[in-house]
C-alpha cells in the first residue's frame, strides 16, 4: 500500500516538472527582430527557422503559427524559406503614435510541441508624414505703438514621424516688421516665435502676410506651411488674464457626449471691443480638437466624441483668450479620464478544428483560445468557461491562453455536431462578458448532388449589350459540407446557328454568373437556349443540369430612313409643286421613312421642323403629309424650303430630317417664266447653271418631239385605214369615220409647246419662254364633242431632281392626263 501512494506521487511530481518546464521555455530570452515601416507584403523580417532551430520544412510538420492578441496579423510565415515576413503593410504611427520605439510584441507557438517563443520586433520609422499645421491661415492684431522685440508665439507644426524624421525647423518668410525665432520646449519641441524689428504704422500698412514653413530632418526633407495675417489696430493697453494658469477636471470615460467638462474665464479691463473675449484652442493635436468643444465666446469646454480612457488617460490642452484689439493670454487645461468597465472581454481563436472523425482521442487539441481585455485593474481580469454537459474542457496555459481538449470519445450516430460556447467575464463592475461559438462537425461523405432552385430559369438582355456584360446568375445548393458542396459550373456544349454556343456565352465557374462574349443584335436573333451544368467537388463527383433561356430585347438603335423623297444626289434636291389656286388642305407630297426597330422603337411620328414661311404648310403627325395650311396669296415666295423631321418612339429617340422644295406655281411653264424673270445670280459658281438649264430643256424637247412623231404616226395609220374603208364601199359608208379614229385611247387633245431659248454670250442670262397651249390637230370623236371639257377632272402632279429656282437646274417632269 505504501509503494502505490509512493508512485501516485511520483507521477504528480513528473507532471509538475513538466508544467514547469513549458513555462521556462515560454519565457525564455525573447527573439527581437527589426523592419521599417511601409514595407511591401511578403518583406523578410527574420529566419524564424534558424532562431527557432527547426528546418524550414519543419515549420509545416511542427504546426508551427504565429499568436498575437489585440490587433491584426502583423506578419506571417513563409514555410517554404522558413522567415518572418510582413503580412501587408505596416503603418508606425497607426501603431504607436509618437513614442520613441515602437515594438509589435507576439508570440510563435509549435503546436505538436506545445511551446510558445515570444518575438519582438521594432518598427523602424520613415520620413512617410508631412509637417502640418493645425490651421491653415492664422491672423494676428498688433497694436500699432507695439514696441520692437515684442515677441508672437505661433502655432507649433506636426509630424508624425519620430527622430530625425520629425519637426526640425521653421522658416519664416522675408518681411522687413517681423523675424522668427525657435524656442526649445521643456518637452525638447520647437516653439517657433514672431519677433517684432521695427515699429508698426497701420496707416502705412494695415495687413502684413507672410508664410511660416516647418521643415523636417528626414532624406529628403518633408515642409508644411502657415498662412500668417497679421492686422494693425489702435491702441489696446489691457491683455486678457486668465483667473487660472491651469485648470484641472476628471470625467468619467463614458460622459454623455454634448456634457460640459469645465469652463475657462480670462478677464480684460479694457471697454468695447478691446475687452470682449474670445477663447480658441492653441497649439492643441488635431485628434484632440475633433473630441472637444470650445464656446469661443463663453469659454465652456464640452465633449463632441466619446472618450477613451485606453487612448488617453490625460487630454492636455492649451487655451487662448484674445481681446477684440489682439492681445492674448493663455492657460493650460488637463481633463483626467477615469476607466469604468466599458470594454467587455476579447475572444480570439487562434488555431480551431471544425470536422473530426468519431473515433477523435480524448485529450486532443480542438481549439487554441486567447482572451484579452483592455480595461486596467480589476476591469482587466478575465475568466473563460464553457456551458452545457459537453465532451470538452479548457486547460489554462501562461498568458490568458485556453486550449480547448475533447474529453471523452464522440459517437456520431448520437451527435453529428456540436455546438461549443466559450464565455470569457471579467472582474469588472457591473461584469462584462464575451461569448465565442465553436461548431465541430463529423466528418461527411459525398451523398448529395448540386440541386438548382428552379427547373428552367429565363431571362432578358437588351441587344448591343457590351462585351463581357453580365446576363444572369443561377446557383445550385448542395447539402453537403465542405469539398463536396464546392459547386462549379459549365456550359453543356451547343451550337446555335452552326456557331458553336461557347462563342456567344461563358459563366464564371465559381459564381454561376453568364456573361455575353459578343454584342447581340435583336434583327439577327431574339432568344439564345442554353443548358447549365453545376458539378461538386467530391469523390467521385455528382452533377445536375438545368435549362436557361436568354431573350434578346430590342433597342431603339436603327435611325428612321427617309424612302420618299429620296436624299439628295448629285448637288440635286427634289421639288414639289403647289399650285397658286390650292385651297387649304390640299396634299402637296408625302413624306415616306420606315425604321429597321420593332414595337414602340419603330412607332414614327412627322412634324414641321422649319419653313421659310411660317404658317403656310402642315405635315400629318402620323401620315407624313404636306398640305397647305392654308390658301396661297400672290406675295408668297416662288420657291418655299420645308425641313421635315421624322422621329420615332424610343427611349432615347432617335430622328432624321429631310430639306423639301416646294415650288408655288401652277403649271411648270410658270415656273420655268418666272425663273426668267429672276435677276441672275453674281456668284462666280453659278456659271454651269446655263449648261444644265440646256441640257433639262433638251432632253423635254427630245421626249416631246418622240411623242409628236408617235401621234402623227398613229393618225396617218387611221386615215390610211379609213380611206381603204370608204373606197371598198361594201356597206361601210354611212358608218363615220370617227367611230374608227382614237377608239384605242386616243380620245384627247394634244398640248403642244414651243420652246425658246436664248442664252448670253456670258452664259451668265437665259431667257426660257413657254408659249400657251396649242391644242391644233386635236381628233374629236362624235362623242368627245358632247363632253363640256376635252380633259378628266383627276390629274396627277409629279415633279423629281427640280434644282433650288432659280440659281439650279431644273427637271421638268410631264403632266400626265388621264384620258376618259
Amino acid at each position: 500500500m505504501a509503494i502505490r501512494v509512493k508512485v501516485l506521487g511520483c507521477r504528480r511530481l513528473v507532471l509538475l516538472f513538466l508544467f514547469l518546464g513549458l513555462l521556462l521555455e515560454a519565457q525564455a530570452g525573447k527573439i527581437r527582430y527589426s523592419v521599417s515601416e511601409e514595407t511591401d507584403k511578403g518583406f523578410f523580417v527574420g529566419n524564424i527557422a534558424k532562431d527557432l532551430g527547426l528546418q524550414p520544412q519543419e515549420l509545416m510538420e511542427s504546426g508551427v503559427r504565429i499568436v498575437s492578441r489585440g490587433r491584426k496579423q502583423l506578419f506571417a510565415l513563409n514555410p517554404r524559406s522558413g522567415s518572418l515576413v510582413t503580412a501587408g503593410r505596416i503603418d508606425r504611427e497607426e501603431l504607436c503614435a509618437q513614442s520613441a520605439r515602437c515594438l509589435v510584441s507576439f508570440s510563435v507557438l509549435v503546436e505538436d510541441k506545445m511551446k510558445l517563443f515570444p518575438v519582438e520586433v521594432e518598427i523602424i520609422d520613415i520620413n512617410d508624414n508631412t509637417p502640418e499645421f493645425q490651421l491653415e491661415e492664422v491672423e494676428f492684431k498688433m497694436n500699432e505703438i507695439t514696441a520692437p522685440g515684442t515677441r508672437i508665439p505661433l502655432p507649433s507644426g506636426q509630424d508624425l514621424d519620430v527622430g530625425m524624421n520629425s519637426l526640425q525647423s521653421y522658416q519664416l518668410s522675408s518681411n522687413p516688421h517681423f523675424s522668427l525665432d525657435a524656442q526649445q520646449g521643456s518637452d525638447g519641441s520647437q516653439k517657433p516665435e514672431m519677433v517684432l524689428q521695427s515699429p508698426l504704422d497701420r496707416e502705412e500698412e494695415a495687413v502684413h502676410h507672410f508664410l511660416l514653413t516647418a521643415f523636417d530632418g528626414g532624406n529628403p526633407a518633408r515642409s508644411g506651411t502657415l498662412r500668417i495675417r497679421v492686422q494693425v489696430v489702435d491702441v489696446n493697453d489691457n491683455p486678457p488674464a486668465f483667473t487660472q494658469a491651469v485648470y484641472h477636471t476628471s470625467v468619467p470615460e463614458n460622459v454623455p457626449l454634448g456634457t460640459r467638462l469645465l469652463m475657462v474665464k480670462a478677464m480684460d479691463p479694457d471697454e468695447g471691443a478691446n475687452g470682449e473675449v474670445t477663447y480658441s484652442f492653441h497649439n492643441i493635436d488635431h485628434k484632440m480638437a475633433q473630441i472637444f468643444h470650445l464656446d469661443s465666446y463663453t469659454g465652456e469646454i464640452s465633449s463632441q466624441e466619446p472618450l477613451d480612457f485606453e487612448e488617453y488617460t490625460i487630454y492636455p490642452m492649451e487655451i487662448q483668450a484674445q481681446d477684440g484689439a489682439g492681445l492674448m493670454a493663455r492657460a493650460k487645461v488637463l481633463v483626467k479620464v477615469l476607466d469604468i468597465n466599458d470594454n467587455a472581454p476579447e475572444v480570439t481563436i487562434t488555431s480551431v478544428t471544425t470536422s473530426v472523425p468519431e473515433n477523435f482521442p480524448p485529450g486532443a487539441i480542438i481549439a487554441l483560445i486567447s482572451v484579452h481585455d483592455q480595461d486596467s485593474g480589476d476591469n482587466g481580469q478575465t475568466s473563460c468557461s464553457i456551458s452545457g454537459n459537453l465532451p470538452f474542457k479548457l486547460e489554462k496555459l501562461d498568458d490568458n491562453y485556453y486550449r480547448l481538449v475533447t474529453e471523452k470519445t464522440m459517437d456520431r450516430e448520437l451527435t453529428s455536431q456540436y455546438n461549443i460556447t466559450v464565455t470569457a467575464t471579467d472582474q469588472g463592475t457591473p461584469t462584462l462578458s464575451t461569448e465565442t461559438h465553436i461548431s465541430l462537425q463529423v466528418t461527411d461523405i459525398n451523398d448529395n448532388p448540386p440541386v438548382f432552385p428552379q427547373d428552367f430559369y429565363s431571362t432578358y438582355i437588351l441587344e448591343n449589350n457590351p462585351r463581357g456584360a453580365s446576363i444572369f446568375c443561377v446557383t445550385a445548393h448542395d447539402a453537403d459540407s465542405n469539398e463536396n458542396a464546392q459547386v462549379t459550373y459549365s456550359l453543356v456544349e451547343d451550337t446555335i446557328q452552326g456557331v458553336p454556343l461557347s462563342s456567344y456565352v461563358s459563366i464564371n465557374s465559381d459564381t454561376g454568373v453568364l456573361y455575353a462574349l459578343r454584342s447581340f443584335d435583336y434583327e439577327q436573333f431574339q432568344d439564345l437556349q442554353l443548358r447549365l451544368m453545376a458539378r461538386d467537388s467530391g469523390d467521385p463527383p455528382l452533377s445536375s443540369n438545368v435549362s436557361v433561356s436568354i431573350f434578346v430585347l430590342d433597342q431603339n438603335d436603327n435611325t428612321p430612313e427617309i424612302l420618299y423623297p429620296a436624299l439628295p444626289t448629285g448637288g440635286s434636291t427634289g421639288v414639289e409643286l403647289a399650285p397658286r389656286s390650292a385651297e387649304p388642305g390640299y396634299l402637296v407630297t408625302k413624306v415616306v421613312a420606315v425604321d429597321r426597330d420593332s414595337g414602340q422603337n419603330s412607332w414614327l411620328s412627322y412634324r414641321l421642323l422649319k419653313a421659310s414661311e411660317p404658317g403656310l404648310f402642315s405635315v400629318g403627325l402620323h401620315t407624313g403629309e404636306v398640305r397647305t395650311a392654308r390658301a396661297l396669296l400672290d406675295r408668297d415666295a416662288l420657291k418655299q424650303s420645308l425641313v421635315v423631321a421624322v422621329q420615332d418612339h424610343g427611349q432615347p429617340p432617335l430622328s432624321a430630317t429631310v430639306t423639301l422644295t416646294v415650288a408655288v406655281a401652277d403649271s411648270i411653264p410658270d415656273i420655268l417664266t418666272d425663273l426668267g424673270s429672276l435677276k441672275p445670280s453674281v456668284d462666280p459658281d453659278d456659271s454651269g447653271l446655263t449648261l444644265y438649264l440646256v441640257v433639262a430643256v433638251a432632253a423635254v424637247s427630245c421626249v416631246f418631239l418622240a411623242f409628236v412623231i408617235v401621234l402623227l404616226a398613229l393618225r396617218l395609220r387611221h386615215w390610211h385605214t379609213s380611206r381603204l374603208l370608204q373606197a371598198s364601199g361594201s356597206g361601210l359608208a354611212g358608218v363615220p369615220a370617227s367611230q374608227f379614229v382614237g377608239v384605242d385611247g386616243v380620245r384627247a387633245f394634244l398640248q403642244t409647246y414651243s420652246h425658246e431659248v436664248s442664252l448670253t454670250a456670258d452664259s451668265r442670262g437665259s431667257h426660257v419662254i413657254f408659249p400657251q397651249p396649242n391644242y391644233a390637230d386635236t381628233l374629236i370623236s362624235q362623242e368627245s364633242c358632247e363632253k363640256k371639257d376635252f380633259l378628266s377632272e383627276d390629274k396627277e402632279e409629279t415633279f423629281s431632281q427640280v434644282n433650288s429656282l432659280p440659281n439650279i437646274p431644273v427637271s421638268y417632269f410631264a403632266k400626265r392626263n388621264k384620258f376618259t
